[in-house]
């Protein structure tokens, strides 16, 4: 494996120096074969995993490559993902990516909306969440009344105009962490949206839709709710960013002296006092739990009970229908899967992009010009524009 990876990267690094005769072809794609059964097998023999893995992980850009550059849709190579230390974002975006049904490019075929700005969210919450998933799957035409401009840029546009209404505050349905204003989860008060579910599956559609059409509309998930759509258990430091406080208070009582927790010092049972829409109720955690005394004992079963009910049953029908919304888009049987391709931090890529500062020169370089020359002034105009935006953007958050 070892020298079959290094044999790749030499005749590579050939190729891009100015040599000729090395095709990365269809035929290295048996490779990828190759390497899940010698992982298979390497199950069966003390050691032999970890060597595998070892090696792997070396060279894991390399196998990104050849998973990026041979994988496709329906092929069987979720296997890489048994150790995600072995492949990069790119790989980890691809093996998610093709979960997604293939875009037919058929501009007879598009979903067309005509959105008034004034009343973003609310028309598009027509077009978008009353239409059939398959008309949305072959793609979205967009045009704002009164404005002549179409294409990909007023899609995008669009894509971020109708995600910053969704994730405001002001509608309730979701809410932004204290330590990272990025970062959302489910509201579990958003019942005073009076069609909250219906704009949960809405969201959901237009997420799925901002990823199949690789758009980055500037908000990122926390982790509570990636871990939810993911098909995995939250645990006490999921929450660090949702709930700074509670994470402290549950992180004292696991550490706290084992006597002064059975002291009954703290006073607490299987209950949770919540306060929602100014009306104060108590909840039990399990059955009989306002019955249940706090002990040394029982105080992990206690934290975890408390963060299940915090973050995951209060908010269980609108993770639910939010990922009814994805899956519209993506199909039901796909979307864990999708989810565990991923890294939360590979979903924040995907949606927020890199927080590190845009090179203008590296754009300028590679900008292609139609109709203007690079030396014309209105050229000139807009790249001293794009300097001083980046470098506002970059004293204010500094």
């Amino acid at each position: 494996m070892d020298e079959c990876f290094r044999f790749i990267a030499e005749c590579l690094a050939s190729k891009e120096s100015g040599g000729r005769g090395f095709v990365l072809n269809d035929s290295w794609s048996e490779y990828l074969r190759i390497l899940k059964d010698l992982y298979d097998t390497s199950k069966v023999f003390d050691g032999a995993e970890e060597m595998f893995w070892t090696v792997l992980r070396f060279h894991k850009n390399m196998l990104s490559a050849l998973v990026v550059a041979f994988v496709k849709r329906g092929g069987d190579h979720r296997w890489v993902l048994d150790n995600k230390g072995v492949t990069n974002f790119e790989c980890r975006r691809h093996l998610a990516m093709i979960l997604f049904p293939a875009v037919e490019e058929d501009f007879d075929m598009l979903h067309e909306m005509l959105i008034d700005r004034s009343q973003v969210l609310a028309e598009s919450f027509e077009y978008i969440g009353r239409a059939k998933p398959e008309s949305l799957r072959s793609g979205l035409f967009m045009e704002f009344k009164n404005e002549k401009a179409t294409g990909p840029g007023v899609l995008r546009e669009w894509f971020v105009l109708v995600s910053r209404e969704i994730f405001d505050s002001r509608h309730a349905l979701f809410v932004s962490c204290p330590n990272d204003c990025r970062r959302f989860y489910p509201n579990p008060a958003s019942k005073v949206h009076p069609r909250h579910l219906e704009y949960f599956r809405f969201a959901g559609r237009v997420i799925a839709l901002a990823l199949l059409e690789r758009v980055q509309v500037g908000i990122v998930f926390d982790r509570v709710f990636f871990a939810q759509l993911a098909g995995i258990r939250v645990s006490l430091e999921d929450i660090r960013d949702a709930d700074p406080c509670l994470y402290r208070s549950c992180k004292q009582i696991l550490e706290m002296d084992a006597d002064f927790i059975d002291s009954d010092a703290l006073g607490l049972t299987f209950v949770r006092e919540l306060e929602e829409l100014g009306c104060r109720e108590v909840v039990e955690l399990c059955p009989g739990g306002k019955n249940i005394e706090f002990n040394s004992q029982n105080r992990e079963h206690y934290v975890d009970l408390l963060i299940q009910h915090c973050f995951v049953t209060s908010i269980s029908e609108q993770v639910a229908n939010f990922a009814q919304g994805l899956a519209d888009i993506l199909s039901s049987s796909k979307l864990q899967q999708f989810f565990q391709c991923l890294e939360l931090e590979d979903l924040d890529w995907m949606l927020y992009g890199s927080e590190n500062t845009i090179s203008i020169e590296d754009w300028k370089a590679h900008t292609v010009y139609k109709d203007y020359k690079e030396s014309d002034c209105q050229i000139s105009w807009f790249w001293e524009v794009c300097r001083l935006y980046w470098s506002s953007l970059f004293f204010f958050f500094s």
